[in-house]
């Protein structure tokens, strides 16, 4: 199980998309409040707020992780011409740019179980 947990082309069952979304969920808080720090070191941000407290920064960098997780599960899979599977993507980037990155990082990891043709 864990040999393929960050594999985007693997096919899941739905526990294994819970799994895959803590572990990407981890990744993307690890990832942005490394680059804030480092941002906000530089004096290009500002590193206030926080990853769970939706802060803008925070906010940008996670949609646009989401984007890419979306974008690799769907080109790992072969689901680019799947208008169901775009669309999943694009809702999920939505999700996490106005309510809430985690909200947004739902449907993209239950994309995973949608099987490939």
């Amino acid at each position: 199980m864990f040999g393929k947990i960050l594999d985007v082309g693997h096919h899941r069952t739905t526990w294994d998309a819970v799994v895959f979304y803590f572990i990407s969920l981890t990744i993307m808080v690890g990832i942005s409040t490394t680059l804030v720090h480092f941002l906000g070191m530089a004096g290009v941000v500002d590193g206030s707020g926080s990853f769970f407290g939706g802060g803008e920064i925070y906010t940008l960098i996670g949609t646009v992780l989401t984007l890419m997780v979306g974008g690799l599960i769907l080109s790992g899979r072969n689901l680019t011409s799947d208008l169901f599977s775009v669309l999943v993507v694009g809702v999920g980037v939505y999700l996490a740019y106005t309510s809430s990155v985690m909200i947004g990082l739902i449907p993209v990891a239950l994309l995973t179980t949608i099987k490939t043709k």
